[in-house]
């Protein structure tokens, strides 16, 4: 019998890589995305090669009628990643609320309303699985990402109880909380800032979305069957 994962966030650098590594592990695949649909496209023909099925959908998670776009067209669930969202780096004082209010919405309010839908689609499965790429930044804070760092602590705390209600189901769910990533999302930062970073980090480097997608494809699979509840920090060290 087929199995799907849903990818939420599949055109980042981070959803990528775990699109592909859940192929190379048999899922066939949902790829939610918001913009980057050539991204996508070129996604699709790698997974194609490796021979999975993926479906795309565009589906702006801001709002709840995007969430709706993506339930309406999901059907066998066994596996959700949440591996979407954007940052905002700047002084607490500085920020807006419509910024407030966006990543609120998309790393907390629309995971949760999707979570929620699809619990009756996980139960069906043999190893249901829900995860969350959070951060590092949620497990200790961040000065000029206080939001940033406010939701992903939040994303956190929704794991570690949603964990205890859905166990009885034998739903796992589970955070990964890197440290830096080598995305896009560093792009704002300098080279000579990217070093800084990389001398802060014991291993001395940022880690990569490959190392990323390696902890979900773990998390998803039945070795991690009694694994619930729980953040895995892949910091490179960063903060224990």
């Amino acid at each position: 019998m087929k199995r799907f994962a849903l990818v939420v966030g599949a055109s980042g650098g981070i959803g990528q890589e775990i699109a592909k590594k859940l192929a190379l592990d048999g899922w066939n695949l949902y790829l939610q995305y918001t913009n980057g649909e050539d991204k996508i496209r070129a996604l699709q023909k790698q997974l194609e090669e490796i021979g999975v099925e993926s479906f795309s959908i565009q589906a702006d998670l801001s709002s709840s009628s995007g969430v709706e776009t993506l339930l309406q067209q999901l059907f066998s669930v066994e596996a959700v990643i949440f591996a979407h969202g954007t940052s905002h780096y700047g002084l607490f004082q500085d920020v807006k609320e419509e910024e407030m209010d966006l990543l609120w919405t998309l790393h907390v309010k629309s995971p949760m309303m999707i979570s929620q839908k699809l619990i009756s689609k996980l139960q069906k499965g043999e190893t249901p699985s829900i995860v969350f790429i959070s951060s590092i930044w949620g497990q200790t804070g961040a000065a000029c990402e206080v939001v940033y760092s406010t939701v992903k602590g939040a994303q956190i705390a929704f794991v570690k109880s949603l964990a205890k209600e859905l166990a009885p189901a034998r739903i796992k769910v589970n955070a990964v909380a890197p440290g830096a990533v080598n995305t896009r999302m560093m792009a704002q930062f300098s080279s000579e800032e990217l070093d800084e970073i990389a001398e802060e980090i014991p291993m001395g480097r940022l880690a990569e979305p490959t190392e990323i997608a390696a902890v979900v494809s773990f998390l998803c699979s039945s070795a991690s069957s009694y694994l619930t509840g729980q953040v895995v920090s892949v910091n490179g060290g960063w903060y224990t």
